[in-house]
């Protein structure tokens, strides 16, 4: 192993919370309490605050924008660096103040696990429950909640008891089921790294043994291939008569001579040859990997469509209608007069608002709109065909994003999409038959 390699695994984490409630606070004591920090790095915010004659804090440690500093609270999702014995993780310190959904929307979305953190002062507060939600409804079932400021309660015991109940219950509504309730003090450093002599009633791990508790999901390689098609490319210099299918394996892998089958179209061919750019051909692709195909067989392919093993059962659906959780984050509602772009692995479709099923929290009034910062279930009626996955069977062919007026406006994950019909579109059969006259008549250019 080279100098300066690891073989630790690494493992992302999104530590997430109310404005205020001690997230930026609680990350820099686990950089400091770890010695993950660069040397001198925390020498020299002590001394920056005593020059400006400022308090220090450990969110110094993180929030480095100014405008962090001057306002107290966190605007992007920084992503921090620290180790354990165990692995390396990838803190992502998620905005907690409403404005900034997005950010933390975004930050989370690369999570595997999530720490919530709770002021014990204020108690629940409305983005610890909306935070719970984005938190369902990406899918992150790895949930540690850190109830926080305990030392300005006396470590009172009862007042953690209080949270634990009511914070675990409405999770519960969420089928969000807390792998560990811990209480703490960041400022203090108190059950972060080591155990609290202040807290003897808490028998339970500290912040950094439940992270270390924590698993990460299987690798994708092991998973069904599958592989949308990003874009096809057409050669003519040389004589190149190529024509490649490319795009990211999102899960799984494939060899050259296997038969793979192309969806919503239904389309089936023979992989010839795996392309790499500026590298010699390859005989298998897999996860992650950004890669071309030829095939064997001359087939009229478009850009969208979902590439997977023929042999494969694998869980994608050709569907025009599914039922999704949806957060809103455009400036106007989700209503169901308007169509919208839906945007999914690489297709791109118009969508509509077909139904509100429930909305998520606290959300009261009539089911006619999803207003911004609204979360709810819905049912899409999508423009035409794609092939799509559950977001439990495929993270990546389950997890969308809805585009109003050029502006990224929600986003969510599939929670079940409709079997269409097994028949190829008509647009398909037109595009096909005019694909295989044009070849005939101007086989130079196909």
């Amino acid at each position: 192993m080279a100098e300066g390699e690891t073989s630790l695994e690494r493992m992302n984490i999104v530590i997430t919370g109310h404005v205020d409630h001690g997230k930026s606070t609680l990350v820099g004591r686990l950089l400091a309490d770890t010695h993950s920090l660069p040397e001198g790095k925390l020498q020299a915010v002590r001394q920056g605050c005593k020059k400006k004659g400022r308090v220090f804090e450990y969110a110094f440690l993180l929030d480095a924008l100014d405008d962090e500093q001057k306002q107290g609270i966190t605007i992007d999702s920084a992503r921090i660096f620290f180790k354990s014995p165990l692995r390396e993780y990838i803190i992502i310190d998620a905005p907690g103040h409403s404005e900034f959904l997005r950010n933390m929307l975004s930050g989370a979305s690369r999570a595997v696990a999530a720490v919530l953190v709770i002021d014990a002062l204020e108690g629940v507060a409305e983005n610890s429950r909306r935070h719970g939600l984005l938190l369902s409804l990406l899918g992150i079932s790895q949930v540690l909640v850190a109830v926080n400021k305990l030392d300005a309660l006396q470590y009172d015991e009862g007042v953690f008891n209080a949270i634990r109940q009511a914070y675990g219950a409405y999770l519960e509504t969420l089928k969000v089921k807390p792998l560990a309730f811990v209480p703490i003090s960041a400022r203090e450093g108190k059950n972060i790294v080591a155990r609290a002599q202040e807290m003897p009633w808490y028998t339970g791990k500290t912040i950094l043994e439940v992270l270390d508790s924590f698993h990460n999901p299987p690798s994708n390689e092991q998973a069904f291939f599958a592989m949308p098609v990003q874009d096809v490319y057409r050669f003519s210099n040389d004589n190149d008569r190529r024509r490649i299918y490319a795009g990211t394996i999102v899960s799984g892998e494939v060899q050259v001579g296997e038969e793979v089958l192309f969806l919503p179209s239904r389309k089936t061919a023979h992989i010839k040859t795996i392309e790499v750019w500026n590298a010699p051909p390859k005989t298998t692709a897999k996860t992650n990997e950004a890669s071309g195909f030829t095939l064997e067989e001359e087939i009229y392919v478009k850009p969208g469509e979902v590439m997977v093993r023929k042999r494969e059962q694998a869980p994608v659906r050709v569907s025009e209608k599914i039922r999704a959780n949806l957060i809103w984050l455009g400036e106007k509602p989700l209503t169901f007069h308007r169509s919208y772009l839906f945007k999914l692995g690489s297709a791109k479709v118009n969508a509509r608002l077909e139904g509100i099923e429930r909305f998520l929290g606290d959300r009261e009034g009539d089911y006619t709109e999803l207003r911004r910062h609204d979360c709810g279930s819905v049912t899409l009626r999508l423009s035409e065909p794609i092939g799509v996955s559950s977001f439990y069977d495929n993270p990546s062919l389950g997890r969308f994003v809805i585009v109003d007026a050029y502006n990224a406006a929600g986003g969510g994950i599939v929670l079940e999409p409709e079997e269409a019909p097994k028949v190829p579109p008509i647009a398909g059969d037109f595009e096909e038959a005019l694909f295989t006259v044009l070849k005939r008549y101007f086989p130079h250019r196909f």
